[in-house]
Order: structure tokens, then sequence, then C-alpha cells
């Protein structure tokens, strides 16, 4: 097990401006976990005692809308944080949360993180600047939703992905989503998000090999409207 201190991932994320004594402290009481595809890290509703910080790996957190649909919110990818909001707020978890590949994570207990959030200002304003830029995100979804169409918003996903995450030695997008997660993603149901990527197939954007997905044309997938 991986030493706080020494553990590169912390520069990723808030954890970054803790000391090294607060850093050996919590990697002390620190627990790692390995968690493999589509295993449910948490769901909505639950109570998170600590936060997880990923230190391989994305899952995807989501939120059961009233018609029965799995809402996705955001993607957490390695470096990230989990469960954050839920422990400073003092509330149950709003979203749920599912890998998306194998994942490594690290738990650390609520009391360890509650402690340096007291005594560490730089710490909590680092956390509080990490929560400002989500709802700064959160804002440009809900706007996105509302102005762009379901083809715009999915080459979004499509450019963001190849962005963010890469490509596979293949050329594939490195992260591996069903179709049913795109939807969920954009908003829409499953089977207009397949009419929407074969149509992108047919007009040389994409191309596809079962459940794996190649950007043929990323300029050309920018200016989708």
């Amino acid at each position: 097990m991986s030493k706080c201190e020494q553990c590169i991932i912390r520069q990723f994320n808030s954890l970054k401006a803790l000391t090294k004594e607060e850093l050996v402290r919590i990697s002390g009481c620190k627990t790692s976990r390995i968690i493999k595809k589509g295993e449910v890290i948490f769901e909505e509703g639950d109570t998170i005692n600590g936060v997880f910080c990923v230190k391989d790996g994305v899952c995807k957190l989501s939120k059961l809308s009233s018609n029965g649909r799995d809402q996705i919110v955001k993607l957490v990818v390695k470096g990230d944080l989990l469960g954050q909001r839920s422990l400073v707020g003092e509330e149950s978890a709003n979203l749920s949360a599912v890998a998306l590949n194998d994942m490594e994570v690290c738990f650390i207990p609520k009391h360890e993180i509650m402690s340096d959030l007291q005594k560490n200002t730089k710490f909590t304003l680092d956390m509080l600047q990490q929560m400002a830029h989500d709802l700064k995100e959160s804002d440009n979804v809900i706007v996105d939703m509302a102005q762009k169409s379901v083809k715009n918003r999915l080459a979004d996903v499509f450019v963001y992905i190849s962005e963010h995450f890469g490509v596979d030695d293949q050329g594939f997008l490195a992260i591996n989503l069903s179709r049913e997660d795109y939807a969920n993603i954009v908003g829409t149901a499953t089977e207009s998000a397949i009419r929407i990527i074969s149509q992108f197939k047919k007009e040389g954007l994409i191309s596809t090999q079962g459940k794996q997905i190649k950007i043929e044309n990323l300029q050309k997938l920018k200016r989708v409207e």
C-alpha cells in the first residue's frame, strides 16, 4: 500500500494542500480497495462516512430520475476525490457512483478529513474552489441541455472523452461506454442515441467495432449542430 505523502495522485486534488504530517496521519488510517467494472461504490441515499481518492480508473456519477432513467451527471477520473460534497454538507449521497472500468481507490474516514478541514485553511480553500468548479460545470451542463440539440450534445461527449481520456493502441476511445450510458449522459432515449451514432458513422465522423468507437474526423465532430 502506497503512502499518501509519497503518492503522486494527491497532486491532482485538494489533498495537495495538506502538510506532510497530515498526510502521514491520513496514510495510517486510510484503506485501499480494488473495485471491479460495474461495481457500485455507493448509491443515492447512502451515508458516506469518508472520502474516496481515485488512484486509478473511472466511475460515473448518476441520479435516478422520476421516470426511472439514470441521468449521468459526471465522470470521475484518476486523481479526483469522490464524496467530499456529501461529507462537508453532512447529508446522504445525492448521486450513485458506479465503476466504468476496474478501479483502485483509497478511502479516508470522515473524522480525519473533517479534522483537516477545521485546522488547515489552505486545504479548506482548495476544497471550496474545487466545489465551485464543479458547480460551474453543472451550470454549463444545464445550459447545454436547454440550448443544444441531442446530436450536438452527443458529439460534445465524444470530443470530451477523446480530449480527456485519449484513445487505445487501435485508435478507439479509451473509455468504453455503452449506448445506454451515452444516452444517459445527453438525456435522451437509448434508441435515439443509437440512431445518432449510426448517422455519425454514415457521415464519416466516427467508426465503430462492437461497443468501441473511433473518431475519424474530430474537427467536423466539433462543428456538429
